[in-house]
């Protein structure tokens, strides 16, 4: 609305004609090497302005996205940006840009709009890197993608001139083509495209995918629509921020089908839903609660889960029961696994200082793009570019453990979302917040909006040992880590590990890695001299003393075929460096003549040959090969003077060496 006010003021009839627009244009334009003509009512979308403008608009909302931490996928919100970012390339390709260029323009849309938007400018390397990165993934795409595109517009020549909605969908889901992409090619050839079985196959992706996504087992549950219409209308209190146990009232049963039920007897299960509860439900990736029912009557049992399987519904408890029955209207304490909830409170706390320090270490436009807190373990998604160094790692473990020896403060309270944004709290992008949200501030070190359970001190968390990074998508690294009981338990295990390698190295911490070194420079060295000593026994060529004779041919057990000396021999033990070691050695030894040596490597059969430089032109040691591969079920080739070949069929490798006396003979006599 405010760009149309914009173009209303400046007297123009599009908003791209505005000076909001226009730098961003203009640079766009210079790239290509055209001008944008602003709208005048006629000849007012020709193929270059229309491209220019979907350039000019997708760009500045790739740039806002990515800045707001947003990276491409193939899922919800990052969908759509990789959807926006290849139109956008692809428009550049209509106007000859072949090469990856959007990412020069960032600095354009930053320039414009940093000044209201300040994170663009503090995030524009990695928003650069980000858009370049899909850039050239996208170009990998076309590479891949487009021989089967080929392909298939051929077929459809040959055919009924459509693209059949499966194939379109393949081209789409398998090799990343988008469809519009798809529709241009084929209509440039008058090939239409299955544009309603491209949606049919779609909605069946769709549907695989939220099959997958559903609650399993008693969590898959139906409830009928009367119960739905009672569900809606219910409100339930939790009261788990501060207490770990309630005293609270069965308001609904159901058994595991979904049915409305006024009773659960010993070994049944199902749900229930109760007026109070301590049990949290799982949300912002921190798990559910667990715990135990007792009732006035004696009734116990066991809760498992809380699940809320349609929106605004109250809380469903996942329980069995273990002795006697649970009635709707009975009275009953629920108590959560208390050490469980510390260890879930530890890590929820640990995951809001190592989102603070990993933007301390990283960079302002690391954002949180994922988590799970469970009570053994965290684990942390962001926004990032590149693997993160094992200094920085260190750097993240440093921060956030002195954290916790300060022991500061956590402090929780309700605000209005405005003012907690306001002030600097942390949002997730594309939660949906409500007026009134729940801060989580450390210091003032990290301010987070947070429904989840926290620690009341960071020195509660104990301490704090990161276990994994790594990268789960382009531009999302991962982080896994353990506080508390579990960290320690892992210091434990690596420190008894590690002295049992010292133990058995027979030396210290100090210089454990240096022992390493040598052990490794001494097997190396063992292992060459092992290799050159099986090439010597292999050759015939050791004596008393161990040096070679080499200026004795007597040890060469060669066949004379026309002339031309032929050594075609079996040998074992040898690695196939030493195999092609040993080659040379013989055929120096023979002067002029050919060597083909067959061995079983590891399992595997390899065949080398090598031919003296002065026969080359009668035998060709490639072709040589080629001819005695398939014996042992392989193929090989090579040079006129050396060729190599590897197969599976061990048991055959005497076959090689008496075939390689046949096949010399009719080289020979047909060169």
């Amino acid at each position: 609305g405010l760009e149309r006010i914009v173009a209303v003021l400046q007297n123009t009839l599009s908003n791209y004609d505005t000076d909001l627009f226009s730098p961003l244009l203009g640079a766009i334009g210079k790239r290509a090497g055209v001008s944008y003509q602003p709208l005048t009512g006629r000849d007012s979308n020709s193929t270059t302005d229309v491209s220019l403008r979907v350039i000019a608009d997708h760009l500045r909302a790739m740039t806002l996205l990515v800045g707001d931490g947003v990276t491409p996928s193939n899922e919800w919100r990052g969908y759509v940006l990789r959807k926006i970012m290849r139109r956008a390339m692809r428009h550049g390709k209509k106007l000859g840009l072949t090469e990856p260029f959007l990412h020069e323009l960032i600095s354009v849309v930053v320039l414009e709009m940093g000044s209201a938007y300040p994170e663009l400018t503090a995030n524009q390397p990695a928003i650069v890197q980000t858009v370049r990165r899909e850039e050239e993934q996208f170009d990998k795409v076309l590479t891949d993608g487009l021989p089967r595109l080929e392909d298939t517009l051929v077929a459809s020549e040959r055919g009924g001139r459509t693209v059949s909605g499966k194939d379109a969908f393949r081209l789409y889901d398998t090799f990343g083509l988008p469809l519009d992409f798809i529709e241009d090619l084929a209509e440039s050839r008058q090939i239409k495209v299955d544009r309603d079985g491209f949606d049919q196959a779609m909605e069946a992706q769709r549907a695989r995918a939220r099959a997958s996504t559903k609650f399993t087992a008693t969590e898959t549950t139906r409830f009928s629509p009367r119960t739905d219409d009672d569900l809606a209308s219910l409100t339930d209190t939790f009261v788990g921020y501060t207490d770990t146990k309630s005293h609270t009232k069965v308001e609904h049963l159901f058994q595991t089908d979904g049915t409305a039920t006024a009773m659960l007897q010993s070994g049944e299960k199902g749900f229930a839903i109760l007026d109070r509860t301590p049990f949290y439900l799982e949300a912002g990736g921190q798990v559910s609660d667990i715990g135990t029912f007792t009732t006035t009557d004696g009734g116990r049992g066991n809760i498992s889960n809380v699940v809320r399987p349609v929106p605004n519904w109250p809380r469903m408890h996942v329980l069995s029961i273990t002795e006697s029955s649970l009635s709707v209207g009975a009275n009953a304490l629920v108590e959560i696994d208390v050490n469980r909830r510390n260890a879930i409170r530890r890590n929820h706390t640990a995951t809001h200082l190592l989102h603070a320090a990993l933007r301390e270490v990283l960079g302002a436009h690391v954002k949180q793009a994922g988590s799970l807190v469970a009570p053994d373990r965290l684990r942390f998604d962001v926004t990032h570019h590149e693997p993160i160094t094992s200094a920085q790692i260190t750097e993240i473990e440093r921060i956030v453990n002195t954290r916790i020896i300060d022991n500061q403060t956590v402090l929780t309270q309700e605000r209005s979302t405005d003012d907690a944004i306001a002030d600097g709290a942390m949002a997730l992008f594309g939660e949906k917040y409500g007026d009134i949200v729940r801060v989580v501030n450390v210091d003032d070190f990290s301010m987070e909006l947070c429904g989840g359970t926290h620690c009341t001190s960071t020195g509660d968390i104990g301490t704090f040992v990161l276990t994994h990074e790594g990268g789960v998508a382009a531009g999302v690294r991962r982080l896994e880590a353990v506080t508390g009981e579990h960290a320690l338990h892992l210091v434990q295990k690596r420190n008894a590990t590690l002295k049992q390698i010292l133990d058995t190295l027979g030396a210290t911490a100090a210089d454990a890695v240096s022992t390493v070194k040598k052990l490794q420079t001494d097997a190396k060295r063992l292992s060459r001299d092992i290799e050159q000593l099986k090439v010597k026994v292999a050759i015939g060529i050791e004596t008393a003393n161990g040096t070679d004779s080499a200026s004795s041919n007597e040890t060469l057990d060669s066949t004379d075929i026309q002339g031309i000396k032929l050594i075609a021999r079996r040998v074992s033990g040898l690695e196939q460096n030493a195999l092609r070691t040993l080659a040379d050695k013989l055929r120096d030894r023979l002067g002029s003549g050919i060597v083909v040596l067959a061995a079983d490597t590891d399992g595997k059969a390899a065949l080398v040959v090598t031919v003296t430089r002065d026969l080359i032109d009668r035998v060709h040691a490639g072709q040589l090969v080629k001819t005695l591969a398939p014996i042992v079920g392989g193929r090989g080739g090579g040079r006129p003077d050396f060729a190599q070949a590897g197969g599976r069929q061990i048991e055959r490798l005497d076959e090689i060496v008496q075939q390689s006396r046949t096949e010399v003979e009719r080289i020979l006599a047909t060169s």
